[in-house]
This record gives C-alpha cells, structure tokens and sequence, in this order.
C-alpha cells in the first residue's frame, strides 16, 4: 500500500513539473514543427506516381473469341501468373528494353527502384506504378512498360498473355512528401522530446525546495528554518514561523 501511495505521489509532481514547464513543451512543438515544415518544403524532392493496368489472360480461360465458364481453380490460376509477369518486368533484359524505348537517361538500377508492380484486390489485374520527380517521366515510363510487357510475355510464357486495361496518366498531385503529416511528425517528436527530458530532470532532481518537502521525505516535523530576508520566499517563511511562534507564545 505504502508503495502504491508513493507511486502516486510521484505521478503527481511529474504531472505538476509537466505543467509548470507547459511553456516550453509549446515551444518545442512550435520549433520541431517548423523545422519538419522547412525541411520537407525546401530539402526533399517531391515525386510522382503514374499507374497503368494489365489484365492476366490465359489459355486456361478463353480460348479465340470463344466464351467458356470460369471456374475458381483457373481464377487462382490467372492470379499467381501476376507474380510471374512481375518478376519477368523487373529483369535486366524487359527494363533495358523500357529504357531504350523510352529514350529516359536512366540505368537500369535506377529504373527498377521506379517501378514498382502488385495485383490490384487480389484479382487478374496487376498495376505498373512508376515513381519519379518529374510527373511526364513518371506517364512516359509507365505506358512505355504497358506496351513492351505484353510482347515479352508472350515470349516466354507459352499460353499466356497481358492485355492492358488503362493506360497511365500523368499525376498532376505530388505522392510525397505530405507537408501535414511531416508537421505532424516533427510537432509530436517536439512534445515526446521536451516531455521526456523534464520528466527525466524531475526523476533526477533531488533537492529539498521547502519545509514540507523536507518533512515528508524524512518523515520528521521541521523544528524552525533560517529565512531569506532578501528572497520572498524567505519573507513567506519567516512570516508564517514568526506568526505561528507567536500563537503558540500566547496559547501558553
């Protein structure tokens, strides 16, 4: 019991340090929030991103422009050839080719670390998302991809195919940075940060700052205090004992 009272005696002086110093919490909100804003708006490069859509065909599912019944095993099948037609897009030998078509001064590590590819709700449809600062670029390199995939697959999966289902467009909205949320960011790291160094200046600090003080630490009542006559908080002392001297003088 005795623990759990001093535990929330405790929580009380770091919730009252934390509102004394309320000030400088707002400060460093204000600070990190400022910073996070300056930096992201004048440091970091905005990008784009530009999306086309392919759609997995295969000869399990149609066959000429005849029309057959599709059963859930020849979905599933369509589906795991996204992740094969993902792979052959991001080899050296479809990239390179993207590249030359394209007529981008891009190498081929580069490239790859525009592109990005996934099925889209787990379905037969696969997106092409290309990643770039500049937002032509972005449309340029995504359609570019979209009409050299097919061949390519066509060449190395027999029976299988791409077909595309839209075509990318330039983004006329950057997909990052996101000045909110960066300010976000920084005014959170700016409360966590001021936050944690009072509390840990409170938990450190073990100065006696008043009678009272001094009495629960050492469980003993306080006999007198010599005051600061040039400090008010001296004078508030030194009053309080002097008056309580005097009530106990004419009680006897």
């Amino acid at each position: 019991m005795e623990n759990r009272t001093d535990d929330e005696i405790d929580l009380l002086k770091l919730a009252a340090a934390l509102w004394r110093k309320a000030w400088a919490i707002v400060l460093a909100v204000v600070l990190f929030a400022g910073a996070a804003l300056g930096y992201t708006a004048f440091f970091i490069t905005p990008v784009y991103e530009a999306t086309a859509l392919m759609y997995v065909n295969s000869s399990a599912i149609s066959v000429g422009s005849t029309k057959v019944s599709i059963s859930q095993g020849e979905l599933s099948a369509a589906q795991s050839l996204v992740k094969t037609y993902i792979v052959i897009l991001n080899t050296r030998s479809t990239l390179e080719e993207v590249i030359q078509q394209s007529g981008v001064s891009r190498t081929y590590e580069e490239l790859q670390e525009m592109v990005t590819a996934e099925s889209v709700n787990s379905t037969e449809v696969f997106g092409i998302t290309v990643t770039s600062p500049d937002p032509a670029e972005a449309e340029l390199l995504a359609n570019t991809i979209a009409q050299i995939l097919p061949e390519r697959i066509a060449s190395i999966v027999e029976g299988s195919s791409a077909r595309i289902v839209d075509y990318a467009v330039a983004p006329a909205e950057k997909a990052s940075p996101s000045l909110r949320k960066n300010t976000l960011i920084g005014a959170l790291a700016g409360a966590v940060l001021a936050c944690g160094i009072i509390v840990v200046m409170e938990l450190t600090d073990d100065k006696l700052r008043s009678p009272d003080e001094l009495a629960a630490e050492f469980d003993l009542p306080v006999l007198a205090v010599v005051p600061d006559l040039l400090s008010r908080k001296g004078e508030k002392y030194y009053s309080y004992y002097q008056g309580q001297s005097r009530q106990e003088s004419g009680t006897r």
